[in-house]
């Protein structure tokens, strides 16, 4: 009796029944909110946690490469995500190089003044 290739899939060492399927699928989440920081002003992108969730994505695609079974669901979402963070990374860098003594404070981003949609109405 042979199975279908779809019932193999569903019950192999990656499929959906395992943390090797949907751990990288929950995953995908960081690389949604890297698309969604590509839209937001530099000033806004926080490079140190940019710059973590680059290393973080390395990390995991050599973990991803080298698990048994291979993981290349976890490869290809960590692959995205650091090419995404990369992006946001060099659109900090260069910001942050050009404006040495620009800050935002805390309070500027609490009360809407940097993004006027933001702004509290009243």
């Amino acid at each position: 009796m042979s199975s279908s290739a779809f019932a193999r899939w569903v019950n192999s060492p990656t499929g959906p029944k395992t943390t090797h399927f949907w751990g990288p699928v929950a995953n995908w989440g960081f690389v949604a909110a890297g698309l969604v920081d590509t839209q937001k002003p530099e000033e806004l992108v926080s490079g140190p946690m940019t710059g973590t969730l680059c290393l973080y994505s390395a990390l995991f695609m050599r973990f991803a490469w080298r698990v048994e079974p291979r993981n290349y669901i976890l490869f290809a979402c960590h692959a995205t995500n650091e090419c995404v963070q990369m992006y946001n990374f060099q659109r900090w860098a260069r910001w942050s190089l050009n404006n040495p003594t620009s800050s935002i404070s805390s309070s500027a981003i609490n009360t809407g003044d940097v993004i006027p949609e933001l702004k509290k109405k009243e």
